[in-house]
């Protein structure tokens, strides 16, 4: 299943903030901040990761059950594909 970009332009804008945190906390790494905060950032990161992963997941089912394809080979090997996806997320 193919998806738009116009369909999934908050998540690059979740994608460009999680790139922002990465960066952050290669910096924090290079200037030998604290353990603590260098983690509480990753898992701020990761979770950002992982919204995005749901939210591309969540448009592809929301297309692959509309109405127009409900029933169709397609959209029964697409939500079965989606949801092999979401596993991998969770």
């Amino acid at each position: 299943m193919k998806l738009e970009a116009d369909e999934l332009s908050d998540v690059v804008v979740r994608l460009r903030r999680a790139q922002g945190q990465i960066g952050g906390i290669i910096q924090m790494i290079e200037s030998g901040r604290d353990c603590k905060d260098v983690i509480t950032q990753l898992a701020a990161a990761s979770r950002a990761l992982d919204r995005a992963g749901f939210k591309i997941i969540a448009t592809g089912l929301d297309k692959c059950v509309s109405a127009d394809r409900e029933g169709s080979p397609d959209a029964a090997a697409d939500r079965a594909q989606l949801e092999k996806l979401f596993l991998t997320l969770a």
